[in-house]
């Protein structure tokens, strides 16, 4: 097997492989060491940091509002595993020297232009619509479908081959080119 690919990038077997390893140890080490599994996702962080932030402007706000006191505002093994992906694709992409700096992605630029707001604009409100999604779905397309699947879950299954689904029709639409 190749650790490589033939641009120098990982090889997605090798990381998906690695990430099944993730997968296995984080429900052995949530249910042994903390005595309740928890499974692989992202999504609840996100929110946990919000409900941090907001703590150091409203603390009382924090402590009222439902939905934190059931999500209990906190840094947790999530938490830290979210800032470990950020840190782990920084060094990831260090060593395979695929790391560049871009305002504007090229396929964006060529599709919408190179103006850095619109593109900013877009991530942001991208950003918004998956995070709402993600708490509607009561978890992230990640979390539902590593750990659901890791589960052998029907549900799982239906869940990511939507996502994957919806999203091969979204980029179709979006950067497909159009005839003039």
């Amino acid at each position: 097997m190749k650790f490589k690919t033939d641009d120098g990038g990982w090889s997605p077997y090798l990381a998906g492989a690695l990430l099944g390893l993730l997968a296995i140890a984080s429900v052995y080490a949530t249910t042994h060491l903390l005595g309740k599994t928890s499974y692989l996702g992202a999504s609840t962080t996100f929110v946990r940091a919000a409900g941090l932030l907001e703590k150091m402007v409203s603390a009382e706000h924090v402590e009222s509002n439902e939905y934190f006191t059931k999500e209990k505002v906190r840094v947790d093994w999530q938490f830290m595993l979210v800032i470990g992906i950020f840190f782990g694709a920084l060094i990831s992409s260090i060593t395979d020297k695929s790391f560049k700096i871009e305002n504007v992605p090229p396929t964006w630029e060529e599709r919408f232009g190179p103006s850095i707001g619109m593109r900013a604009a877009g991530a942001f409100l991208g950003g918004i619509v998956a995070m709402v999604g993600a708490r509607m779905a009561d978890g992230c397309p990640s979390g539902h479908g590593l750990s659901g699947m890791m589960q052998l879950s029907v549900s799982a299954f239906a869940a990511l081959a939507m996502f994957f689904g919806a999203g091969v029709i979204v980029a179709n639409i979006i950067y497909t080119r159009r005839l003039p």
